[in-house]
């Protein structure tokens, strides 16, 4: 079976710490892989909100999911609390990839890593746009 494989930025920009609530476990006794993504949706929040941005508003222009690559490393369980680093890679014109490493933070190991593909998008007229330049200039 062919595995999928992220290349990782030499540094992340970003790191934040979120706790695995009940609500993330799932039948088997871990962190479920739909609540991953809602953490990682948690750690994007807190990444553009840290400089200055929001979904819906990075330099005038929103964004909006195409892809999502998931790579499971460990589990994880209730009460764990996790660093998730984010860091931005392959600026283009209307797009780029947000990058995480979740890692515990007791054990310091690897439970995932993941990619979100992004676009621009103006909700307004429900279409793609240009990268704002405020971000081009901090992660283009």
């Amino acid at each position: 079976m062919a595995r999928m494989k992220l290349d990782f930025p030499k540094k992340f920009d970003f790191a934040t710490d979120i706790q695995v609530q009940i609500a993330n476990i799932n039948y088997g006794g871990h962190l479920g892989n739909d609540s991953l993504l809602s953490l990682i949706h948690e750690a994007r929040i807190r990444f553009l909100e840290a400089h200055g941005f929001t979904e819906r508003d990075i330099g005038g222009a929103g964004i909006i999911m195409v892809d999502t690559v998931v790579l499971y490393k460990s589990e994880s369980f209730h009460g764990d609390v996790l660093t998730f680093q984010v860091a931005v890679q392959d600026v283009s014109r209307v797009g780029c990839n947000f990058v995480y490493r979740e890692t515990n933070k007791a054990t310091n190991k690897d439970v995932a890593h993941a990619k979100t593909g992004v676009v621009f998008f103006d909700y307004h007229e429900r279409k793609v746009v240009n990268i704002p330049q405020s971000f081009v200039r901090l992660f283009g």
